[in-house]
């Protein structure tokens, strides 16, 4: 129907509806910059904790061989070839080294002519520092009986001390023990870890 008297036109309603679309317009805003806090939070607590990590990781820790649950005791031995380096240093004894090269073929607890090089380079170490003291401990794969592999283990520290001997380093500045076939390195179901475990360590007990 026209409007004769042309009431309201071009002037506002005096009245406006609220649909849905405004009413989610309205809060819309206030949920954004709720995610936005949430995320902010989130993201200070893992810097927080990433940094918690870092600092614990570096913080250097130290062990002997008689101490359990260290980062020394944890890592592989060191090889004999550096053990002239660590008698001329001040780290904590004692400290255990592996022969790199030295193993014992199946059996046995002859030194290998391969083998003696090794020996001779630590016998020059020894030589160099003559207040050092060692103990070779010997070892055996787990084939054969547990008392059988321990008199092996004994042997072939005996075998090595004796080479050491023959380079001319002191008797008794050189122990001897056994591990028989406890603490092994590496499998025993191969013959290449069996190989390894018939091997001889190196604690070294005194400057």
């Amino acid at each position: 129907m026209a409007n004769p008297d042309h009431k309201g036109d071009g002037a506002p309603p005096s009245k406006m509806h609220v649909g849905p679309a405004t009413k989610k317009a309205a809060w819309l805003p206030w949920v954004l910059l709720a995610l936005a806090i949430l995320a902010l939070l989130f993201g200070m607590r893992r810097c927080s904790k990433d940094d918690t990590v870092t600092h614990s990781a570096a913080v250097p820790t130290t062990g002997t061989a008689t101490t359990p649950a260290t980062a020394t005791t944890a890592a592989a031995p060191a090889w004999t070839s550096g053990i002239g380096s660590y008698l001329a240093g001040t780290e904590a004894l004692p400290r255990t080294f592996a022969f790199e090269k030295l193993h014992f073929d199946t059996a046995k607890s002859d030194i290998r002519a391969a083998d003696r090089e090794e020996l001779n380079a630590l016998g020059a170490a020894m030589k160099q520092y003559p207040n050092a003291r060692v103990r070779v401990v010997g070892y055996a794969d787990a084939r054969g009986t547990a008392p059988a592999n321990a008199t092996l283990g004994k042997e072939r520290a005996d075998s090595v001390k004796a080479a050491l001997v023959a380079e001319g380093i002191a008797a008794d500045r050189i122990e001897t023990a056994s591990g028989g076939e406890s603490n092994p390195v590496d499998t025993n179901a191969t013959s290449v870890g069996q190989a390894e475990n018939r091997r001889t360590e190196l604690v070294v007990l005194q400057r």
